[in-house]
């Protein structure tokens, strides 16, 4: 019989020798943690290899990434889809296994991981979304939700200024299902971490509210089983302080930075092999080690159990299991498309003027009637960022099943907890800060897109019309670096029903994120017929137009007002301008070549872009004999209509470039 430390040598010996073989990894953590993962995969773990999307799963989370080959060797030998031959091909291009654990890439992995410290924060985002998922479906005798989330952190996560973000949250909301196993081996890659990270970790989780069980041996198999079943105990998020041995079993590297981040070597290698009594080749796995670890039989009988109690919940609550069923799969209500377009007509009918933020609450609201799987949140910020809607439930832990969440000053946790809210499925998430805030999620921000997951961004306060508060509160960069973002798709709206098409594109989009970008100050809703209003949703469309346009004006957001204004006096002189409002620029582009030239022909070449803000993106647009009237600086604190015109957002100024152009 295969003994622990055997299946946990396995591990050990994939993990050398896939390191080896591409000469680049790191080998020190998943050698160091071997034994703890063979516990919680082998005792605890629910899942199962052969539907790794099972609904009712545990969810195991590396926050670690760089130990990769942990979590690869732990899939391959529990019986996913993944291959001797895929780890073999470790860190190779085009592999199921890169250099990093890449949500989509490889069967099993349930998060992007690598920035330090984002996957405790989206691991309390699955385990939050676990609880509020109980609370709504959960019944007396039937409970359809019920699964724990395990996560993995290093020394190098919990130094992390977003690991106190989001472990503060899972305390304040006693997210009881969340397990954090801390790889305690006090290296990192600039060597002993004491010198920089003195902390005392126990008693600085105890203060959030965790419980904690300190003083694992992480070797000791017992110990580390012990220490998880008092967890799964505690009503109370749990951190287990595992104290290990980097690179376990290396000769003369365990222990140190030198096992951390680059192959052993075949000298070391094979000393390893000798210490731990491994007798076989590289990448050999006898049948007898692979069978001990298979956890196919084991997983198809969970789940087999499962959905045997969803047949008998689904009769009993036929309203809830539909409900449930829909929502998990993403998919929206039959409702959806007939009262979004009537929405969008009752919008544009009653053609109010108002702030982008204040008409983006208003479609909230209405959404969140239509969709209860909707999430909302916001940094602090609710009242600013017009988050908050009639009806609204705060989520609290004594009241698990609302639907709104206060994250507190916290946008980088908050962005990172929701992306695990999104990864974990069954609600949509959506947070707000002001836009120049979103530098503080920025990292976060970018795994959204990189794992092309629906975490709707909602940004307020979105230029110098921001006023009073000043430069430090003006975003200038920020609209170029969510355009520069692949696979994220940002909107900036003119008006309320820009803002209608905006969220609606959102909400349907499930391939990336949404950042939807909002203003402080008030707009006058813009006059459109049929065909503008319809093509809104296509990102840029001509709004005001001319016979035969010897100029373009381009604008988003607060600046098409400006836009038009300009268009208005050019056209009492007799000259003929069009203007194109481009809500979201990534969605025009999507267009066809046809659409794209009907809105901005070829054959015009005197084209004005404006935007308050970094000027720098609009030259692809308005090419080189065109011109920007942008922000190249920082703004100015003072009303916002004062700084708008001091830096010559105004339609006198946008008239007179257009004149001068042409």
């Amino acid at each position: 019989m295969i003994s622990r430390q055997e299946k946990a040598d396995a591990i050990r010996a994939l993990t050398m020798d896939a390191v080896q073989k591409a000469n680049s990894g790191h080998p020190g953590a998943p050698m160091g943690m071997a034994d703890i993962a063979e516990v919680v995969w082998t005792d605890f773990l629910k899942h199962n290899p052969a539907n790794p999307d099972w609904y009712n799963r545990d969810r195991f989370v590396l926050s670690n990434g760089h130990g990769s080959m942990l979590l690869y060797s732990l899939l391959y030998l529990s019986g996913y889809d993944v291959s001797i031959d895929d780890i073999k091909a470790f860190r190779q291009l085009g592999s199921k296994t890169p250099g990093h654990p890449e949500y989509g890439d490889t069967p099993g992995v349930e998060t992007t991981t690598g920035p330090l410290g984002q996957g405790l924060a989206n691991a309390v985002g699955m385990a939050l979304a676990e609880k509020v998922l109980a609370a709504r479906f959960n019944q007396d005798d039937y409970v359809v939700v019920d699964h724990h989330t395990y996560v993995f952190v290093g020394d190098g996560c919990l130094m992390e200024g977003v690991s106190h973000e989001a472990a503060s949250l899972a305390g304040v909301q006693k997210l009881g299902k969340l397990i954090c196993l801390y790889d305690d081996n006090g290296i990192s890659i600039d060597g002993e971490v004491k010198d920089w990270f003195a902390d005392d970790t126990a008693k600085r989780f105890e203060a959030y509210g965790w419980h904690v069980v300190d003083g694992v041996d992480g070797h000791d198999a017992e110990a580390i089983a012990a220490a998880v079943n008092q967890a799964k105990a505690s009503p109370l998020p749990s951190l287990i302080c595992c104290k290990t041995t980097i690179g376990y079993g290396a000769p003369t590297k365990a222990g140190t930075s030198s096992a951390h981040g680059s192959p052993l070597g075949d000298d070391e290698i094979s000393g390893t092999r000798g210490n731990l009594d491994w007798k076989f080749d590289p990448f050999e796995i006898p049948d007898e080690y692979k069978e001990a670890w298979d956890c196919r039989q084991k997983g198809a009988e969970s789940e087999s159990n499962w959905r045997q109690q969803f047949a008998e919940y689904a009769p009993n609550f036929p309203e809830l299991a539909a409900e449930f069923e829909r929502s998990m799969a993403g998919e929206l209500p039959d409702t959806w498309e007939s009262r979004m377009a009537e929405l969008l007509r009752e919008t544009a009918e009653s053609a109010e003027s108002k702030a982008s933020r204040n008409a983006s609450g208003d479609v909230i609201g209405v959404i969140a009637s239509l969709l209860p799987e909707l999430l909302g949140g916001s940094a602090d910020l609710t009242g600013s960022n017009c988050t908050v809607w009639d009806n609204a439930q705060p989520i609290a832990d004594s009241s698990p099943g609302g639907n709104y969440f206060y994250y507190g000053v916290r946008e980088f946790g908050m962005t990172a907890i929701c992306n695990g809210i999104a990864l974990h499925g069954g609600l949509i998430p959506f947070s707000g800060t002001f836009l120049t805030f979103m530098e503080y999620g920025r990292n976060a921000v970018r795994m959204s897109a990189l794992m092309g997951i629906r975490n709707i961004l909602v940004y307020t306060h979105d230029s110098i019309g921001q006023g009073e508060d000043g430069p430090t509160h003006q975003p200038v960069e920020q609209l170029s670096n969510l355009r520069a973002t692949p696979n994220m798709s940002t909107w900036r709206p003119c008006d309320t029903v820009e803002t209608v098409v905006a969220w609606k594109a959102a909400i349907e989009r499930q391939s990336g994120p949404s950042a939807l970008v909002f203003s402080r100050q008030g707009l006058p809703c813009q006059t459109r017929d049929e065909t503008q209003l319809n093509n809104v949703a296509r990102g840029a469309y001509v709004l005001r137009d001319a016979e035969d346009p010897v100029a373009i004006i381009l604008a988003t957001g607060s600046e098409v007002e400006i836009a038009v204004q300009a268009y208005d006096e050019l056209s009492s002189e007799g000259v003929a301008v069009r203007v194109v409002s481009m809500p979201s620029a990534d969605v025009f582009e999507a267009q066809d070549l046809g659409y794209r030239d009907s809105v901005l022909p070829p054959s015009v070449r005197s084209r004005l872009a404006v935007e308050a803000a970094h000027p720098d993106y609009w030259r692809k647009w308005v090419g080189l004999d065109g011109d920007v009237i942008g922000l190249p600086s920082f703004g100015a604190s003072g009303p916002g209509a004062q700084v708008f015109e001091h830096f010559g957002f105004t339609s006198g100024a946008v008239a007179a470039a257009v004149r001068e152009m042409i």
